[in-house]
C-alpha cells in the first residue's frame, strides 16, 4: 500500500489497484464532480495539466472523451475515452477506460464507490486491468502522485 497524502493506492488480487479517498461533501456532490463536465474540467488532472475537452454521456452504454493538455503552450494532447456500464446515482459508476496513445496494454475497468457517513463521502475507485503486466506496468508509473494531485484539486473544489 502506499499512501500519497490522503490518497490510498493498494494493489489487490492479480489485476487490480484500489484507490481510496475521503472528501469532506456530500456524496451527491462528489458524484456530480465527477460526472459533469463543467465540473470534471475545474479539478481532474494533475498540476500543470488542463482538461481542455470533456464530453461525457451518463448512462448505461453511454460514451465520455477527455483530452487533457499540459502547460499553456503545450502541443500535446493526451486523450482518452470509455463507456460507462453502469451509472447509479450517487453512489457507483462502472466504465472502460482507453487512452489514445496507450501507456499500458489493453483497456481498464473501473468501478467507483461513494459512501457517505457524517457529511463525509469515501470514495474507493477499483480499477482492473486485463493482465498483471498491465496492472503492474501502471504500478510503475507515478500514478500516485498524479491522481493524488487532481484528488487534491477535487477536494478543494468541494469545499
Amino acid at each position: 500500500m502506499k499512501n500519497t497524502g490522503n490518497l490510498k493506492v493498494d494493489a489487490a488480487g492479480d489485476r487490480e489497484i484500489v484507490l481510496t479517498r475521503a472528501f469532506e461533501a456530500p456524496r451527491r456532490r462528489v458524484f456530480d464532480a465527477l460526472t459533469r463536465p463543467d465540473l470534471l474540467k475545474r479539478w481532474h488532472g494533475p498540476h500543470g495539466w488542463s482538461l481542455v475537452f470533456c464530453e461525457v454521456d451518463l448512462k448505461a452504454g453511454g460514451a465520455f472523451r477527455f483530452v487533457w493538455r499540459q502547460g499553456a503552450d503545450a502541443t500535446t494532447d493526451m486523450g482518452m475515452g470509455g463507456v460507462y456500464r453502469e451509472v447509479v446515482p450517487p453512489g457507483r459508476l462502472v466504465h472502460t477506460e482507453r487512452f489514445d496513445q496507450p501507456w499500458y496494454p489493453g483497456e481498464c475497468v473501473i468501478t467507483t464507490v461513494l459512501v457517505e457517513q457524517g457529511g463525509e463521502t469515501t470514495f474507493t475507485a477499483t480499477l482492473t486491468y486485463e493482465s498483471r503486466e498491465a496492472r503492474d506496468a501502471v504500478l510503475s508509473t507515478p500514478l500516485e502522485h498524479g491522481v493524488a494531485e487532481a484528488y487534491d484539486k477535487l477536494a478543494e473544489l468541494l469545499k
